[in-house]
Order: C-alpha cells, then structure tokens, then sequence
C-alpha cells in the first residue's frame, strides 16, 4: 500500500510540474499575443481600413486570434492550480466552446486565402469565385454561423477532457455524441491539411515553370504560399495525431500509457496556441499594403524606410510563356 501510494505522489508531482510548466509558457503566449493582436486590430481598423482593402477575411481571423488570447488568462488560472479544466461546469464548457470556435474559425479563413491564391496564380485569368466572396462581408457572418453547430458538441454533456471515448456505463446517446465531435475535430484539421498541401504544391509548381524573373522574387513568392502551410503544420497538426494517440490508448485501456498522452496532447494544445502569434506574419505575408501600414505605426523612423523599400516590387511575380507574357498576382497590394 505504501509502495502504491508513494507511485501514486510521484505521478501526481510530475503531473502538476507538467501543467505549472505548461502555465508559463501560456503567460508568455499572452504577454506576447495580447499586445501583438491589439496592434494588429489597431491597424487593420484605422490604418489600413481593411473593409476598403478587401481584406476582410484577413480580419476575420484577426478577431478569432484576439479571441483566443482572451481566453488564455483562464487557462492559465486552471493549470496554475493543477487543474486541467475548471470544476465548473458552465465555465469548462464556455472555455472547449470558444476555443474550438476561434480555431475553427482560423482554420476556415486560412483556407479561403489559400484558395484564393491558388486561383489567381494556377488558374489565372479564370473567374475566381473566391474573389467575389471577398468583396461580401456577410459571408464571413455565414461562415461564423455556420461553425457554430460543429463546435456545440463539446457543450452536450460534461466529459473529461473533450475526450471520454472508452469510459465506462456511456449510453448509446453519449457515445454518438462523442463519435460526431471526434470526426469534426479530425475533420477540421485532416481536410484543410490536404487542400494547403494541393494548393501550395499547385502554386509552387507554376511559378517555377513559369518564372524566368529574379530568383529573389520566386523565392519570395513561394515563401508567400508556404507561410499558411507552415503556420497550419507546427499549430494544428501535432494536437491532432496526439489526440488520435490518446483516443487509442484509451479504446486499449491502457491507462499508464494514456497518463502521459493526456499531459502530451495538452501540451500540445498549449503549443497550438501560438496561432495567435503566427497568424500575423501570414498578414504581412499575403498583404504587403499591411505589412506598410505596421511597420510605419510601430517601428522606429530609421528602420521604416529601409524595411518597406526592401520589400517593395512583392506586388507580382512576371511570368513568360512563349510570346505571352503573365503578371501573377501573388501579393495584394
């Protein structure tokens, strides 16, 4: 019994160094985040106008980044207690709602930018359906709205962490409940994962078929495209295969095995977090017009005019093919 117990305290104090450890590293997510989205909305409201630059998708996930930093605080609250939900019921659902949304939500206007520029380079001089939506702001409303019903699932009924696949005495109803919120997570990452991958690997190939330009600008065209890839692989990915580990180990019932997934996966989570701070070198990435308005706000005089006149002709990429010549959208000004 002694034995047992003394196994049983050195579980619980790794567990807990595990989520203390996990709390600071969300603190500095915030720290960071919090002053870094509020600039980001500053500029896209007042300087840059984003309603009159078409870049409302842009702005959309803007708010859903900002979002999940105002959620982080309570995160922080619950891991520096070593909880890794709060006992309220009311407040944990709240918390799994909002940040299933905001991802959801960054998830879906990630894609749509990519489409876009997979349209305007690999299909170019086509009707890019996806440009029309642009223009529209009700869509992105019809795009909030129309997460909101895959992400209600982890209000349902209580669970532990979103995850109670494998429990014990679960009724027909729970277990089709947990089954939906699985596949939409699953979903939500494996899909978009493959249709950055199509278009990135699209895009890369046409501009470097077509391009007979500076190498400089290909390559600064490619790095363009392979930003939300990037930003997609180290925030999204890695929760996702540990999440279908977790889901394993406990179908098996291998609890020890499943212990330290548990503490895996949500430092995994943690990590996706940093969309929050990725998220806006795919604005400067994608909108060189934001890229100017930032750092003209925020960086000192001496550097503005170097950074901005460095980065000047990233508007387009021209492309050559027998005697017809191409201008390639891949930035937008």
């Amino acid at each position: 019994l002694k034995i047992e117990l003394l196994e049983q305290n050195s579980k619980d104090n790794i567990c807990n160094a595990t989520y203390q450890v996990l709390s600071y590293v969300m603190i500095g997510e915030f720290a960071l985040g919090l002053p870094l989205n509020l600039s980001v909305l500053y500029i896209f409201v007042f300087r840059f106008k984003f309603w009159k630059n078409k870049s409302i998708f842009l702005f959309n996930i803007v708010v859903a980044d900002f979002l999940l930093v105002a959620c982080l605080p309570v995160k922080i609250h619950h891991y520096q207690h070593n909880l890794r939900r709060s006992e309220d019921g009311v407040v944990c659902k709240t918390m799994l709602f909002m940040l299933f949304l905001n991802r959801g939500v960054s998830i879906a206007f990630l894609i749509i930018l990519s489409l876009d520029r997979y349209f305007n380079v690999v299909h170019l001089g086509r009707r890019n359906c996806v440009k029309v939506l642009k223009k529209s702001p009700q869509i992105s409303v019809v795009i909030w709205l129309l997460l909101l019903p895959l992400t209600v699932p982890t209000m349902v009924k209580t669970f532990e962490c979103c995850n109670s696949h494998g429990r014990q005495n679960e009724t027909k109803y729970h277990d089709v409940t947990d089954t939906f919120r699985e596949v939409v997570f699953f979903s939500q990452i494996i899909i978009p994962f493959f249709i950055l991958v199509y278009c990135t690997v699209c895009i890369v190939n046409r501009l470097r078929k077509k391009t007979v330009g500076e190498k400089t600008k290909l390559r600064r065209a490619v790095w363009v495209v392979m930003s939300v890839v990037v930003v997609f692989s180290i925030c999204f990915l890695p929760c996702a295969i540990a999440r279908a580990v977790l889901l394993g180990l406990r179908l098996q019932e291998l609890e020890k095995a499943e212990e330290v997934a548990v503490q895996v996966y949500d430092s995994l989570m943690v990590l996706s977090y940093t969309d929050c701070l990725l998220d806006p070198l795919v604005y400067c990435f994608c909108n060189s017009g934001f890229k100017d308005a930032y750092i003209s706000s925020f960086c000192p005089t001496f550097l503005q005019k170097k950074l901005i006149t460095s980065e000047s002709g990233m508007g387009a990429t021209t492309t050559t093919s027998g005697v017809r010549t191409l201008t390639l959208p891949i930035i937008e000004k």
